[in-house]
């Protein structure tokens, strides 16, 4: 590809930390990516400069730039109103915010996030997540439970393209920091690098989750150290299985779930997916998954086609 090749459509997927972009032909697939960590947090005070650098990376001199996640944020480069869900997936092309500031003569816009609230008028939000759920329901999943692992876990339930519950656990950054600081760092082998993975200590983690509050379960990483019930490096995964299980355990308490089908739609990656499907088969549960990618430039895709 050279740099005086033009193609239509650029998409970037900008979180807190990473950066992916990627190139759309005239057709809608994907011919080039680009990926680097100048992240929201690292471009503070340069998101011009930034966005310059990765459309030069990519070496084309696209007609229109779409970009979603901590983009759109208060920490981003221009911040976006939350939606409501009052707005579809499906009507996202109608909502894109221009980025005022840019001094590049591509037209840049930003995919706005949603605000949903649950019945006790409890809010809860989304950056970057609904342009995957919109790249799903274009590749045909127009309902259902969704789940997006990550630092930050989302379950989305959508009805015909219109959401209708938003749930954000924080797994991730509590598995993280609960590893590295505090009363159950020790428990959890932080001192000794990545412990070896024990997946009977996963699943009594998993099953220990359903008996009781998590700020009082947590402990249990420890006291079963301590007490001689378990090992110490089996710890880490009995608390990974701690997490995942309160926050399976939490959506399956809702109405809608238990008298739904018990098959979810994930979109992630294989390996963020492994021990979410792994505790979903030990409670008697499937995971459908959606790579994350594919749903992301399908996405892209008919932004392409909407926009245009």
């Amino acid at each position: 590809m050279t740099c005086a090749e033009t193609l239509p459509f650029v998409g970037v997927d900008w979180g807190t930390t990473h950066r992916r972009a990627y190139v759309l032909d005239a057709a809608g697939d994907c011919v080039e990516s680009y990926a680097d960590d100048d992240g929201a947090l690292a471009c503070q005070g340069r998101f011009g400069p930034a966005f310059a650098a990765v459309v030069q990376a990519l070496k084309v001199q696209p007609s229109r730039v779409v970009m979603s996640g901590m983009v759109g944020s208060a920490m981003g480069w221009q911040e976006v109103r939350y939606l409501d869900p009052s707005v579809a997936l499906y009507e996202l092309p109608a909502h894109l915010a221009r980025v005022k500031d840019s001094s590049s003569a591509v037209a840049a816009a930003i995919v706005p996030g949603y605000c949903v609230r649950d019945q006790f008028n409890q809010p809860d939000v989304m950056r970057g997540e609904e342009t995957q759920l919109l790249g799903a329901w274009s590749l045909g999943h127009l309902s259902g439970w969704f789940l997006l692992p990550g630092t930050h876990c989302k379950w989305v339930e959508i009805k015909d393209g219109r959401i209708v519950q938003l749930r954000t656990y924080m797994t991730g950054e509590l598995f993280s920091l609960l590893r590295q600081y505090g009363t159950l760092a020790a428990a959890a082998g932080s001192q000794a690098g990545q412990p070896a993975w024990s997946p009977s200590a996963f699943a009594e983690g998993v099953h220990a989750a359903r008996h009781g509050t998590l700020s009082h379960l947590l402990f249990s990483a420890r006291s079963r150290v301590v007490c001689g019930d378990m090992p110490a490096a089996s710890a880490s995964a009995y608390l990974s299985g701690l997490l995942i299980g309160s926050e399976l355990h939490d959506v399956m308490r809702d109405s809608t779930v238990a008298s739904a089908s018990a098959t979810f739609k994930l979109i992630g990656s294989p390996e963020l997916a492994r021990h979410y499907q792994e505790a979903a088969d030990l409670l008697g549960l499937k995971f459908e998954l959606i790579n994350a990618q594919v749903a992301y430039i399908a996405a892209l895709a008919y932004l392409q086609r909407k926009c245009t």
